[in-house]
């Protein structure tokens, strides 16, 4: 039987072309490939580490990879910065407009039958709520290590973006958040040698 080529895994290898943070001066290029990646594991992590020491009954596996596909859409949007998305609530409405139909398109790629497979990964509308915070959550603190590597590597336009970012992450901070902040976070900032030492 001949099976008919699906061009969805070329797509996702292209996330790798899509730069991250377009309307700032970057000393340390990301593109949405490796945050996506950065963002599975913190998500996975904070799974682990809401069941573990929260009482949580999240899946980690589901977490990490609804985190991984968060961004997946992008390939298709290219990123849309942050102030521009979020500008005022028509712009908001109107880019999760265009996400979702993005979401449709990237799973229209797949084979059929496999389709109701990615759904809950590719659609975030499906999220189980507490997947949706997580993964949000983990986004949050992805952006906020960026930054913190921007300012290290001496690049202040960073500033303004890291206060905002850890504003809103303490604002919104679970259990699971504070234990990473705490434990995970502060290494970040290490040299090499003492993080080998």
């Amino acid at each position: 039987m001949t099976r008919k080529p699906s061009h969805f895994f070329a797509y996702i290898a292209r996330l790798r072309w899509i730069r991250r943070w377009g309307l700032m001066r970057n000393a340390i290029e990301e593109n949405v490939a490796t945050h996506s990646w950065e963002v599975a594991t913190i998500a996975h992590a904070l799974a682990l580490i809401r069941n573990r020491h929260f009482d949580g009954e999240v899946n980690p596996d589901q977490v990490a990879t609804a985190a991984l596909y968060h961004d997946a859409a992008e390939v298709i949007t290219g990123d849309m910065p942050t102030p521009v998305k979020y500008h005022s609530r028509v712009m908001r409405e109107a880019f999760g407009e265009i996400e979702h139909k993005a979401q449709a398109e990237l799973l229209a790629l797949l084979p059929e039958d496999l389709q109701a497979d990615f759904r809950p990964y590719l659609q975030e509308a499906r999220w189980a709520p507490e997947v949706l915070a997580i993964v949000k959550a983990a986004d949050r603190l992805s952006a906020w290590l960026k930054c913190q590597a921007e300012i290290q590597a001496g690049n202040k336009e960073f500033e303004p973006a890291a206060s905002q970012i850890y504003q809103r992450i303490r604002q919104e901070a679970s259990p699971e958040v504070e234990y990473f902040l705490e434990v995970f976070a502060p290494s970040y900032l290490q040299p090499l040698d003492h993080l080998l030492a």
